[in-house]
């Protein structure tokens, strides 16, 4: 009767042993400094919502310039995946009539990264750069999977004015690489 009490005893000291080993890892995880692209991930996430407003492209383009634009931005993945997809408002979720494109935003390692599925028919891939203000989150271009036969997004930038008003800035290359700007200027509507 004494060594199963023994056994018992040492059995659940060895679980309570490995329960605060746990709990001290996950305390010491959560008093470390976050890395700049963990802070940038938790402000992007911070725009979690639906957001409207007017799209201007330099050069101007009378089918884009002051058209309105909404875009949904979604947390998703337990935590660890940011869905950001974009349309013309008013325009019914048709991809045969319709661009939406949709752009996945993750943590890889220590590097915040932007994936661009683009209606190009591409993917970009985008690192995220230190915001020196906190309020800007600026991805440049890495590589890319797919053609680039009509051109490919190359650079992007998240500014927060406040909770309930962001801009974006898109920089889509055109063969040639020619440069076409995209300013999104977007209010919260949820």
């Amino acid at each position: 009767m004494k060594s199963k009490f023994v056994v018992l005893y040492v059995a659940l000291l060895s679980l309570s042993g490995v329960a605060f080993s746990q709990n001290h890892a996950d305390l010491k995880k959560s008093l470390a400094p976050k890395s700049d692209a963990q802070v940038s991930f938790e402000t992007l996430k911070s725009l979690a919502g639906t957001w409207t407003g007017l799209v201007t492209v330099d050069p101007p383009d009378p089918k884009k310039n002051n058209k309105t634009i909404e875009v949904t931005m979604r947390v998703t993945s337990s935590g660890n995946a940011i869905v950001h997809e974009g349309q013309e408002a008013g325009t019914p979720l048709d991809p045969t009539k319709f661009e939406h494109p949709v752009t996945m935003l993750y943590l890889d390692g220590d590097r915040l990264t932007l994936l661009h599925y683009c209606d190009a028919g591409n993917r970009p891939r985008m690192i995220a750069r230190k915001s020196p203000d906190g309020k800007t989150v600026e991805f440049d271009f890495v590589d890319i999977s797919g053609s680039t036969q009509y051109g490919h997004m190359h650079h992007a930038v998240f500014t927060l004015i406040d909770a309930n008003h962001h801009t974006e800035d898109w920089t889509y290359m055109i063969p040639g690489d020619k440069p076409i700007y995209a300013h999104f200027d977007l209010k919260r509507v949820q």
